[in-house]
């Protein structure tokens, strides 16, 4: 780690606050800015990339920027370790607090960097989507925080209820999901606007159900042969995202027969879509709050389940789940107004994380912020931090020690995942035995 700056406590900062957003992935840079956009004027702010595999491209980059006021030519790509990479951008901008818009397995490689920094800066985490439901393990990526960013009531009770269970006492902030409309409005596409399909790297899984979508798609175009019906994409061929797509809409349009002319597929900030939609359809994605909260309906397909794995259980009870039959007959939904209140919807007057933010850069200027341990997944040491590292870094890494702990943890990482899988269908089959034995 490169020599820190000199500690500015109690010294009065006449240029105002400033804030580092650290980033990596497309949709964490967007988050990540968007949120840092909305601070007052005398926080000022630069981003980062550090270089990894899943970098944005100078295009994904451009979109992702989209109206936070950061010129995408002031974005630097930086390297985690040596020289003119991150500890150098920390010298030279000297913030007063990180907001660390990464993956929380690279949250967890990056963060205790900053913590050994003298005088260190206050850091911040969060996410740039749905984390309901909250799950342990996203608290134990981010222990390392002074201030976890969310953005609902249930999201901060669901986490605080975490965290108590694991024994850390992480700060909560509630935020408004930066890149919501301020306020709703009719739908701005009006009835002839276009119908929007907002895809999603994860969900559905496989290539059939894929299809499935595609074909209802295909079926509510032809019907409606005025309208444009957009399959909205993140990323084009070859680009990477947050997470790995392994079957590309624009890939399987080919094997529609005879796709009308007005299903097409396209990518570009999400907002530049919604300001021509009529409607959005999603299965589980953030741009159905984005259309919430411009007044557009709404559907999400439930024809593969309401379930954690679709990342779509945060919209129960919101009243608007339907089917590809839904689709096609053009059924869609405006959500349920209790609903909006407990799920991102909350008003601004309840948003905390800015003062929160301010508090803890006023008791930094008074003494130094305490070190923040790491509690959990300590197994493995040096050899457990390097694998971490190599893993979220991928051959931007060029230590010899990362080197060392992908050869090692690769294999022995398998070994337990299957250890892990023989466990579960002994308990099962166990489980199986005794019920039977029961039964008889």
């Amino acid at each position: 780690m490169s020599a820190a700056a000199e500690p500015h406590a109690n010294r009065a900062d006449a240029a105002g606050r400033r804030l580092l957003v650290v980033g990596d992935s497309d949709s964490y840079v967007k988050w990540g800015a968007a949120l840092a956009a909305t601070l007052p004027a005398p926080w000022r702010v630069r981003v980062v990339l550090i270089a990894s595999p899943v970098q944005p491209s100078a295009r994904q980059l451009g979109h992702a920027l989209v109206g936070t006021g950061i010129d995408p030519g002031e974005v630097r790509v930086v390297a985690l370790d040596g020289p003119g990479g991150l500890d150098g951008e920390l010298d030279a901008f000297d913030p007063h607090a990180v907001l660390l818009a990464l993956r929380g397995p690279f949250v967890r490689v990056v963060a205790p960097r900053l913590l050994r920094r003298r005088d260190r800066p206050a850091i911040l985490t969060g996410f740039p989507g749905l984390t309901i439901p909250a799950v342990p393990k996203a608290v134990v990526y981010r222990e390392q925080s002074d201030l976890i960013v969310l953005h609902s009531h249930r999201e901060v009770r669901e986490f605080a209820a975490n965290a108590a269970a694991l024994g850390t006492h992480p700060r909560f902030g509630l935020a408004t999901l930066p890149f919501l409309a301020a306020t709703a409005g009719p739908a701005p596409g009006g009835a002839d606007g276009d119908i929007v399909f907002a895809a999603q790297a994860k969900v559905p899984a496989s290539r059939e159900d894929r299809l499935r979508v595609l074909v209802a798609l295909a079926e509510l175009a032809r019907r409606r042969p005025g309208v444009r019906v957009v399959v909205k994409v993140r990323a084009r061929s070859g680009e990477a995202q947050t997470h790995a797509e392994a079957h590309d809409y624009a890939g399987l349009m080919a094997d529609l027969d005879r796709p009308p002319p007005n299903l097409i597929v396209e990518d570009g900030p999400m907002a530049d879509h919604l300001a021509r939609a009529a409607a959005l359809v999603t299965v589980g994605s953030t741009a159905a709050l984005e259309a919430i909260a411009r007044g557009i309906p709404v559907l999400l397909l439930d024809d593969f389940g309401v379930s954690p794995a679709m990342i779509n259980t945060v919209f129960e009870r919101a009243g608007l789940f339907g089917s590809t039959e839904a689709l096609v007959d053009g059924r869609f939904r405006i959500a349920d107004p209790d609903w909006l209140a407990d799920n991102y919807f909350h008003g601004a007057d309840a948003d905390d994380w800015a003062a929160r933010l301010e508090s803890l850069v006023a008791a930094r200027e008074i003494a130094p912020l305490p070190p923040i341990e790491r509690r959990h997944d300590l197994a493995g040491g040096a050899l457990r931090a390097a694998f971490e590292r190599r893993r979220m870094l991928g051959t931007h890494d060029r230590t010899l020690s990362g080197r060392v702990a992908w050869g090692v943890g690769v294999p022995a990482r398998a070994v337990v995942r299957r250890g892990r899988r023989l466990t579960r269908r002994i308990r099962a089959w166990t489980a199986g035995a005794s019920a039977a034995v029961i039964g008889d």
